[in-house]
């Protein structure tokens, strides 16, 4: 089984419990404005992998791994666009004991029946979801990653229908994903969930945008600086608050 593959990180901290081995895929259907991955953005391109080499290169890592609760992350791009390979990569990590977890924005959630019984596989091997839920306005949604966030939605339900433990991601981006009525609108309905183990304000940064110079795209958010430590704390607060 083959996976179009963006790069790996072996040393992992920030995606998930623990050491975490990231395999980020290639491909993606969202644009987001603030992506500092946008070079994951095409899809069917990247460096083509088996899943027997990821699982070479991954256990040679493992006693650090294991010594820290850790695991394997894979992130993208999107990975759901490639769920067969992710079923057989899960497999052979279940096999071997790891802690599986996805980092998806959910984007290409469909109700068709070949994704619904490939998805429901791969959440049998799946320990984890990192859900990125990056505006809780359908409008304002579309405005900043190019697409409504219907499918985003409905896949938050799905698993915490199917109880698959999750931890939300919203990057706080000043002007755009911070105004407080929305953030009350999106605390509200990540408390309608019943499997959030966790809640994380990622603090918009600047880091990706030489990519979309390199990439010769025009970085559309040059403007804005990053939140402050007390806004981030608050925008939290307002999230999680009972």
């Amino acid at each position: 089984m083959i996976g179009n593959i963006h790069s790996i990180e072996t040393f992992g901290t920030v995606d998930g419990p623990g050491i975490r081995f990231v395999v980020f895929t290639q491909g993606c259907l969202l644009r987001c404005q603030f992506c500092h991955n946008a070079d994951t953005w095409e899809i069917g391109t990247g460096k083509q992998m088996a899943v027997s080499e990821i699982m070479s290169e991954l256990k040679s890592y493992l006693p650090f791994i294991e010594a820290s609760g850790g695991g394997i992350t894979v992130s993208g791009g999107e990975p759901l666009l490639q769920i067969p390979f992710l079923i057989k990569l899960f497999k052979e990590c279940k096999k071997a004991g790891i802690h599986t977890t996805i980092d998806s924005s959910g984007a290409c959630y469909s109700s068709s029946p070949l994704f619904q019984e490939q998805l429901k596989e791969l959440l049998q091997y799946t320990d984890l979801v990192l859900l990125d839920l990056k505006q809780i306005d359908k409008e304002k949604h579309k405005r900043l990653t190019g697409l409504t966030n219907e499918h985003i939605l409905t896949f938050a339900r799905y698993l915490s229908d199917h109880e698959i433990p999750v931890w939300i991601r919203h990057v706080l981006v000043p002007t755009i994903s911070d105004e407080e009525q929305d953030l009350i609108k999106l605390g509200k309905f990540i408390r309608s969930l019943n499997n959030v183990q966790k809640v994380e304000v990622l603090p918009y940064h600047k880091l990706g945008v030489y990519k979309w110079e390199a990439l010769g795209l025009d970085y559309p958010l040059k403007e804005i600086d990053p939140p402050s430590e007390e806004k981030t704390a608050w925008a939290l607060q307002i999230l999680t608050k009972n």
